[in-house]
């Protein structure tokens, strides 16, 4: 299975850290999109794949949070991640596309708060160092409250 759908390997090789984690989003919720149309069509194989591609993909994001300098906003995340990650299994062992979903509901905000973030660095001419703290505080805050 071809794990990167939407972006070419040139264009991610190029990529910013966050226009980089943008399309980790963005291929963790094609492969979870594509579990889901698995699931409908009974393809077991694809279904194997795309979960595994999107367990991957969200373990990547969890294994390279700063703790540090992202203090509970990393500690949030971390634990969606491990949250996201534990409910995979749950696609494959019972061929359930509403726990993909659900995965997809919870990852497509945090896309497009990253991509927001992201827009916002590009505007204004910004560093990463630069992005004010409230700005990926509030984006992560909005993220918990979904997870609840």
């Amino acid at each position: 299975m071809k794990i990167i759908h939407r972006h070419r390997l040139d264009d991610m090789m190029a990529a910013s850290p966050s226009q980089l984690v943008v399309m980790l989003y963005d291929e963790a919720i094609g492969a979870l999109e594509t579990a889901v149309a698995a699931v409908a069509a009974g393809d077991i194989e694809a279904r194997c794949n795309a979960v595994t591609a999107a367990t991957e993909i969200v373990g990547y994001l969890y294994m390279h949070l700063d703790l540090e300098q992202g203090g509970e906003v990393a500690q949030n995340l971390g634990t969606m991640y491990a949250h996201l990650i534990g409910q995979m299994s749950r696609v494959n062992f019972y061929n359930d596309a509403e726990t993909a979903r659900e995965a997809v509901r919870l990852l497509r905000p945090l896309r497009n708060s990253w991509d927001q973030l992201d827009r916002t660095i590009a505007e204004d001419g910004l560093t990463a160092a630069a992005i004010d703290p409230a700005l990926v505080r509030d984006a992560a805050t909005a993220q918990a409250s979904l997870a609840e």
